[in-house]
């Protein structure tokens, strides 16, 4: 009788092995890196609104001045990572991180705000794109051994991001109470803890080591990698639909309700479908390729929009919840961005044939950042409750993007997420 269980115990599929502790650090890190990020940044404006007294036009000013120190500078963190290696780029990222929110908690000034802001900012231009870089290097290694592929891998990074950016704010709101210096303490001492785990843990050789040339070879090469700079001009519409979430989503809720009460509510939804979605959709994603996965993903992300502009122009039966389109609206530009965003970041590689691949993460942020500047400044002057024209434009560049891409991956080199060999 119990033989045929040990037979089947026996052939039974073997479970996948575990992560390597090297990977479990840099999830861990990027979400630590996240809580901390969002622990200050959400509460900043009202900072300084409130406390500081700043004029609206110097409070944009200084949030601005952030995104620009961020994703603006992400092209000088992927090259640093590739000349210097991943572990010294991203302890040092952590320690400024940790000097810029003690001067943003010190801060009683503009130019010391300035500072903060820059300093921070900084902080994740460098941390981010080594991570990124390491994660893409491990993310082959365990495609080779067959545990897990590297999209895969960039879906978990995915959701573990996303769960940090709803545990922070979460943590800050329950620090409302107390002063803004105490909570960029408290967010100083969670980079203080990645910082410290990092430089006890983080192995020593890693994949991105130093090879000896300089940081412009890596800049240069991406320059002449034509093919790349294309991907990045297309990809680049994906984070600047992502980003209307702070921009575009507000307005559409004083449409429908008159007020943005609803706005953290849709911001929970959000991360819930990150989290719930991510990996199922990756896996499939890269059973069925890049040239099916990234023009669909981006076509999603285009009826995100096109659904809000429907819904303007026409406005659904009075039973339909008014806060249908918003809601749907996030749920369709997550499974947009679920859909493309790791096979994306699993093509960089293969594009840039393997090598500079710090530098060629560091500039398709940095091409991200920049469309999202001018495209938001467009987008915001022309968004208004009601405005139909705004939602149809937003739909249209996504559309464009995935139209391109479909051509793009017919081309995309030996070793890319293609349906034959994954």
């Amino acid at each position: 009788m119990n033989a045929p269980a040990a037979v089947r115990r026996r052939t039974r599929r073997p479970a996948r092995p575990a992560l390597p502790a090297g990977v479990r650090l840099l999830l861990a890190s990027q979400l630590a890196f996240n809580v901390g990020f969002y622990l200050v940044v959400p509460f900043l404006a009202v900072h300084l609104s409130t406390d500081l007294a700043m004029a609206g036009w110097l409070v944009g000013v200084v949030l601005g001045v952030r995104t620009f120190s961020q994703q603006g500078l992400f092209f000088l963190g992927g090259a640093l990572a590739d000349r210097f290696g991943v572990r010294p780029v991203l302890l040092t990222g952590c320690a400024v991180r940790v000097a810029g929110f003690c001067v943003l908690g010190w801060a009683g000034s503009l130019p010391a705000v300035l500072a903060g802001t820059v300093l921070t900012g900084f902080a994740a231009a460098l941390f981010s794109p080594a991570v990124e870089t390491a994660l893409a290097h491990e993310g082959r290694r365990l495609e080779d051994a067959g545990v897990l592929t590297r999209a895969e891998l960039f879906a978990l990074d995915a959701v573990v991001g996303k769960v940090g950016s709803l545990l922070g704010p979460a943590l800050g709101a329950a620090l409302l109470a107390v002063d803004f210096g105490t909570t960029c303490l408290v967010a100083a001492g969670i980079f203080a803890a990645v910082l410290a785990a990092n430089a006890r843990w983080a192995p020593r050789a890693d994949p991105a080591a130093p090879r000896g040339a300089p940081v412009l070879a890596g800049w240069g090469a991406v320059l002449r990698n034509r093919r790349f700079l294309v991907f990045t001009a297309l990809h680049s519409t994906l984070l600047l639909s992502y980003n209307q979430l702070y921009l575009a989503l507000p307005v559409e809720l004083e449409r429908a309700t008159g007020s943005q009460d609803a706005l953290g509510a849709l911001f929970v939804l959000a991360a819930v479908v990150t989290v719930a979605v991510q990996v199922p959709l990756a896996r499939w994603a890269r059973r069925r390729g890049a040239g099916t996965a990234l023009p669909l993903g981006f076509a999603v992300t285009a009826a995100a929009f096109a659904l809000v502009a429907a819904c303007t122009a026409a406005p659904p039966p009075g039973r339909l919840p008014a806060l249908a389109p918003a809601c749907a609206f996030v749920v369709l530009l997550h499974l947009g961005s679920a859909l493309a965003g790791p096979v994306a970041r699993d093509l960089v590689p293969p594009l840039a044939g393997e090598r500079h691949v710090g530098a060629h993460y560091g500039v398709l942020a940095s091409g991200g950042g920049l469309a999202v500047l001018l495209g938001s400044a467009g987008a915001g002057a022309l968004l208004e409750p009601g405005a139909v024209a705004p939602w149809v434009l937003l739909a249209l560049l996504p559309l464009v993007s995935a139209a391109g891409l479909a051509v793009l991956a017919r081309a995309v080199p030996p070793g890319a997420p293609t349906a034959a060999n994954s």
